[in-house]
């Protein structure tokens, strides 16, 4: 069945590979970017109408409810919404300027809630849509050093958490897609607090030795979501994500249950 999705950042990275596999299998899709429209010439070329390149900054919201409204006027209906756009600061807790958290959460969480809301009422009319959240393994574990980031991604979890409660009656579907690790080209240089050199020791102990997946690789696995009859509210793309939540979650659970006593005992007489 041909569905219309509307695509958040999907001029590069992960959201260019969905917006290319929903295409390549006659599917329609309004992919939007800020600024950089150019960059759709050969989606344009190669699928004609079918694909609607959209000018879209994420973090104005009267920006987001007309070009959602857009995209469904266009093609007559809006199956899929894939929040994609985002980015990645690094820095420390310390080291962040207001600018920088600001500038994240305006991005990652309120860009992603915009969206929604303007998806939100036209899938409600239609009975039917489906809404998928492209958040991380970094929305329900964390890192040092990308705490702005993981603020970003944790608060998109809760709200969608809510969301897929609050809008199952009206037969909209939620997703939240947490992909580990993909040579994508997140963060960059130019998303770096100023360091401070105290904390030189914390960042040489907590680097990384990332394991990339192939962006391409997550194609088929996207389509396999949103062909489902009864989708996932969570899943993750990948081969490490798993172990490393399994291994976070079982030492909150053995805190949890080691204070138990004070919990309880915090409830006062019963």
């Amino acid at each position: 069945m041909e569905r219309t999705w509307l695509i958040t950042g999907a001029a590069a990275g992960l959201g260019r590979e969905w917006t290319e596999a929903a295409l390549e299998r006659g599917d329609r899709v309004a992919a939007t970017a800020r600024g950089g429209l150019e960059r759709f010439a050969p989606l344009a070329e190669q699928h004609g109408d079918r694909v609607l390149p959209l000018e879209l900054d994420v973090t104005d919201r009267a920006q987001a409810f007309a070009v959602v409204r857009e995209a469904a006027d266009t093609f007559g209906a809006l199956d899929v919404v894939v929040n994609n756009a985002g980015y990645g600061h690094f820095g420390m807790v310390e080291e962040l300027s207001e600018a920088d958290i600001r500038a994240q959460l305006e991005t990652n969480f309120f860009g992603t809630l915009w969206v929604t809301q303007a998806a939100l009422a036209i899938m409600r009319t239609q009975g039917s849509g489906h809404i998928l959240q492209n958040t991380s393994e970094g929305g329900i574990i964390a890192y040092p050093g990308i705490g702005a980031y993981h603020a970003s991604k944790w608060a998109v979890e809760g709200l969608t958490e809510s969301l897929a409660q609050e809008v199952g009656s009206f037969g909209i579907k939620v997703t939240l897609v947490e992909p580990g690790p993909y040579d994508t080209g997140f963060g960059g240089t130019h998303n770096l607090s100023d360091p401070l050199p105290a904390y030189d020791g914390v960042r040489a102990s907590g680097a990384q030795d990332w394991d990339f997946g192939d962006p391409r690789a997550t194609r088929d696995a996207i389509l396999r979501v949103v062909d489902a009859d009864a989708p996932p509210r969570r899943i993750f793309l990948g081969r490490s994500s798993l172990p490393q939540v399994e291994a976070t979650y079982a030492a909150r659970l053995a805190t949890w249950r080691e204070w138990e006593p004070v919990s309880l005992a915090a409830m006062g007489a019963v």
